[in-house]
């Protein structure tokens, strides 16, 4: 029996290990300005919020709430009903029992108030009065007669297997008197949603303690962590973790992607041209890059955030740099007519290298200025000089490539190249189409963030704000960049229509070239015949 209870104890143990696992963690204290930790929270049934105070540096009194913020509205009590400019009262003190807002059995707690008849119990709303370690001056007639035995089943230690199912069945109901903390609470989640934990100072006097008039009331100090446990094993928040698994698939299909280009570059070797080399090293970097964000995500929820995770990201910040600098890069060539209406661009090939380069160069200042510099305290200027050389250079390829792009489409429209003017049309569509999508979408998106100073944006946005970062760009980028690349693939005409083209191009000058100098050789001789005319008919006059 003694051995079997040792086993119970030790396989509690572990599950107790097992149940505190990482999770996304946010510290808090008396000193921070905002005394509320939201956080969106995946739901199933091992997921919870653990609230951890550090027993060494924290002691007195505090009122603690924990809610999803659909509930939000049962929060307070409005302190008076004719005047609204005062604010909500929030925790349920003495003076707030004096005037009927709270009862005083709720003292020390956050105040539920519902108009529809909604209990507490129907709610996710959960408070409790915690007191902390006590020292003298700060005891109570409430915490002398209630410390001795803990009010509720988040405070209990994990002591035998009965509890732990009560606290698994449990609907977090809010405990009555005052809880003294002996370790973590825990609170359940179960349904998917935005939680926040609010906790805020109770001044506590103990009217035996002060005996002269000078006296100050105690005010409490208190510092931990709260731990949001997901039904994902990590420290990255809710809104963050579903990047890992997304980059991970356009890993998977850039490579899928990237191994079709190959094997059409593997089987026309012979016929690949320049512009389908460049193409070629940008699949490649794609792979990396997208390889580099999934790895920089899983590194970001295995260990949080550290020096080396600052380091990872400046790499990732390169890399975007240099996909965007060589996007518009391969853009330009190809706008230009590399490989399709010219075999080389000459010196004109120098000048969109040295942009390319100048773009990659502000890009990683940019991404380095905008990770480093505190937009809220920086000057202006400082942001400018950041900013404005990449508008530059970002002004720059815009308006060569829709410049470049029409120069080609209407010089082969001169040369009636029907084919060739069919795939730069394809081309200027795909492009126009990109810019109605980006269009569209940043109207949506500035709908959506002019919202953000508004108290419920994180709640209605915490599930979608990575599409609307970087979701929806990677893979509008993706499309378009192989809609482009399909114009341009490898294939076993490809080198062959360049040089007819070429070819009758040239032809085709030989030929105006022949037929002005046959005029001019026809008018050469009717000059002469002229001159010898006239020579004989005055030879003749003077005879």
């Amino acid at each position: 029996m003694h051995r079997n209870s040792k086993l119970q104890a030790i396989a509690l143990g572990v599950l107790s290990a097992c149940s505190f696992a990482a999770g996304y963690e946010v510290e808090f204290s008396d000193a921070d300005y905002s005394r509320q930790v939201c956080s969106g929270m995946w739901a199933s049934q091992s997921t919870f919020i653990n609230v951890t105070f550090d027993e060494s540096s924290s002691q007195g009194q505090v009122a603690m709430v924990i809610y999803e913020w659909k509930d939000v509205k049962y929060l307070g009590v409005d302190t008076s009903k004719t005047d609204d400019s005062l604010p909500k009262t929030y925790v349920c003190t003495t003076d707030a029992v004096r005037v009927g807002l709270c009862a005083y059995d709720n003292v020390g707690k956050f105040i539920f108030s519902s108009d529809d008849g909604t209990t507490a119990n129907q709610t996710t709303f959960w408070t409790a009065s915690v007191a902390l370690n006590q020292t003298s001056g700060t005891s109570s007639e409430s915490l002398e007669n209630n410390s001795a035995t803990p009010a509720d089943n988040h405070t209990l230690p994990l002591r035998s297997r009965e509890f732990y199912h009560i606290l698994q069945q449990s609907s977090d109901p809010s405990p009555s008197g005052i809880v003294t903390y002996t370790q973590p609470i825990q609170y359940q989640v179960r349904k998917k949603g935005y939680y926040c934990v609010a906790i805020l100072p109770v001044t506590v006097l103990n009217p035996t303690t002060r005996q002269v008039p000078t006296d100050v009331p105690y005010h409490p100090t208190y510092s931990g962590v709260i731990l949001f446990r997901n039904t994902f094993d990590g420290q990255l928040p809710a809104t963050d973790y579903p990047k890992v698994n997304f980059y991970l698939a356009m890993f998977f299909v850039y490579v899928i992607a990237g191994s079709v280009w190959a094997w059409l570059c593997y089987k026309h070797v012979t016929e690949l041209l320049p512009i389908q080399y460049y193409l070629s090293s940008l699949v490649a970097f794609l792979v990396i890059e997208m390889v580099a964000n999934w790895v920089y995500y899983r590194y970001l929820n295995a260990h949080g955030k550290t020096a080396a995770s600052v380091v990872f990201l400046f790499v990732v910040a390169i890399l975007d740099a240099g996909r965007n600098a060589l996007s518009f890069f391969m853009l330009l060539v190809v706008s230009l007519g590399l490989s399709v209406v010219c075999e080389s661009l000459g010196r004109t090939m120098l000048k969109c290298q040295i942009l390319a380069g100048l773009h990659f160069v502000f890009g990683v200042l940019y991404a380095v200025g905008i990770v480093e510099l505190e937009l809220e305290s920086t000057s202006a200027l400082i942001l400018l000089m950041f900013v404005i050389p990449l508008a530059f250079t970002l002004s720059g390829f815009m308006m060569w490539i829709l410049y470049s792009l029409n120069g080609t489409m209407r010089q082969l429209s001169v040369r009636k190249q029907k084919y060739k003017l069919r795939m730069f049309k394809h081309l200027y569509y795909i492009l126009l189409g990109t810019v109605v999508i980006i269009a569209v979408f940043f109207v949506i998106s500035s709908v959506s963030f002019s919202d953000r100073l508004a108290e419920d944006y994180a709640a209605k946005s915490w599930q979608i704000r990575w599409w609307l970062l970087d979701g929806y760009l990677a893979l509008l980028y993706f499309f378009t960049f192989w809609s482009i690349a399909y114009l341009w693939r490898p294939s076993e005409n490809n080198r062959r229509l360049a040089m007819i083209m070429t070819s009758i191009h040239f032809n085709n000058v030989r030929l105006r070239e022949r037929t002005t100098r046959s005029h001019l050789s026809t008018h050469g001789e009717n000059l002469k015949r002229l001159r010898r005319i006239t020579l004989f008919l005055k030879l003749a006059m003077k005879i």
